[in-house]
């Protein structure tokens, strides 16, 4: 990177991280179950919510156990089930209009992230009517107060329920992008082990790795705080021990709920701390191809880590110690190799594959260029990265011939 703009990224990252102590983060307010939302409904004489869910939530019954407690509190309900696996602008609009149409009051989302940033970004266009969603992309950008937004996670590992940030796809431009506001972080979380009892291991085992990646990044970053670090250390430790487990046995409910905490954990974490390269080039992955968040933060995850060099060693081992994976009296260059192996190894023990299927060469620029735009200046990354060396992580995870580039490029 030219020397101008490392030193513009760095001043940006700087005076943000200067004002952390002084900006309005916040936690929601936590309940062990849907029944206990009672309060808030009768607090805030809410009468009518939109549910904003998806179409494997409302097949799997988990849907009708928050309908059940709403209609136990005496609320009505309009429930909007379309949500895709990346949300996109439709979804949000199409949620919009239900919520409109049916004179609805607060927003429930239960599902995994894609719900919750579908609802973040209804939410962000009840409270700016007049401004696409193409407009409120970025940082502060919403700058208005939401409506009651309650989040009830069915997954352990997105962190929605406790971030500022929501993702949004433009499917006619195949691109993702990410809005980041405090007035997005959730007011009510419902962590409620039970309801991720019916999640498929092999979404357990990516939105598992998607709450590591969050530690990670948040760790290795150059924006922590003595929070953050404690939140992604506890996370790394709580995800090693328990995402494994969760994956074998969805039944092991003291391992359900330990994912929980560690998916809470990661999001204090990084909400506040950022996230880096691995999100960014996740995120293209996902607007171009459709290619589910976790899975591809899971895939991505070793080759940044080890691409960044010794430049995290440190920071790799101090994570490695806190997942049980390598001793304090080790090298950090040796034992930040094991933290890195452990990933892969783990990644492998739950079928997750080390490279991603359908990545073309020619789309590769235009991917590397968003993810560069979306980390630069604003991820405190360890280490500054050019587009250029970015593209190379596709194709890395591609794992795809020179021959067949040269094939796929002419």
């Amino acid at each position: 990177m030219n020397p101008i703009k490392a030193i513009y990224c760095r001043a940006v990252q700087f005076v943000l991280r200067a004002a952390l102590p002084v900006l309005p983060y916040r936690e929601p307010e936590i309940f062990r179950s849907c029944a206990e939302l009672n309060t808030v409904f009768a607090e805030k004489n809410i009468w009518r919510v939109l549910i904003v869910t998806d179409p494997g939530i409302v097949r799997s019954g988990i849907a009708g156990q928050l309908e059940a407690a709403l209609d136990g509190c005496g609320v009505a309900y309009t429930v909007y089930s379309e949500t895709r696996p990346n949300p996109t602008v439709a979804n949000v609009e199409a949620a919009l209009n239900m919520y409109h149409r049916d004179g609805c009051q607060a927003l429930i989302a239960i599902g995994g992230g894609s719900s919750m940033d579908c609802a973040k970004a209804v939410g962000a266009r009840i409270a700016r009517p007049r401004t696409p969603l193409g407009k409120l992309k970025g940082t502060l950008r919403i700058l208005h107060k939401l409506p009651t937004l309650i989040a009830i996670p069915t997954t352990a590992g997105t962190c929605s329920e406790t971030t500022l940030a929501a993702v949004i796809t433009d499917s006619e431009k195949k691109h993702k992008y990410v809005m980041n506001d405090f007035v997005l972080i959730p007011r009510y979380a419902v962590l409620d082990a039970s309801l991720t009892r019916s999640l498929p291991p092999h979404l357990t085992s990516t939105t598992g790795m998607d709450a590591l990646t969050h530690a990670v990044e948040a760790y290795i970053g150059r924006s922590t705080t003595r929070l953050t670090r404690q939140k992604a250390l506890e996370a790394t430790r709580l995800v090693f021990e328990n995402v494994e487990k969760a994956y074998r046995n969805g039944q092991d409910m003291q391992a359900r709920a330990n994912m929980l905490t560690a998916a809470y954990a990661a999001g204090v974490a990084f909400t506040r701390s950022y996230v880096g390269y691995i999100h960014a080039v996740a995120h293209s992955l996902g607007g171009q191809y459709n290619i589910p968040h976790g899975l591809a933060n899971a895939v991505i995850m070793p080759y940044v880590l080890e691409s960044y060099g010794p430049c995290v060693h440190r920071k790799l081992h101090e994570l490695g110690i806190a997942a049980g994976v390598c001793a304090p009296e080790e090298s950090d260059a040796e034992a930040a190799a094991k933290f890195i192996q452990a990933i892969r190894s783990l990644n492998a023990r739950m079928n997750i594959s080390a490279h991603l299927e359908g990545i073309q060469e020619a789309d590769i620029p235009v991917m590397a260029a968003h993810a560069e735009k979306e980390a630069n200046p604003l991820y405190p990354v360890p280490r500054l990265m050019t587009r250029e060396e970015l593209e190379g992580f596709y194709r890395q995870v591609a794992a795809v011939p020179e021959a067949c580039r040269a094939e796929q490029a002419g």
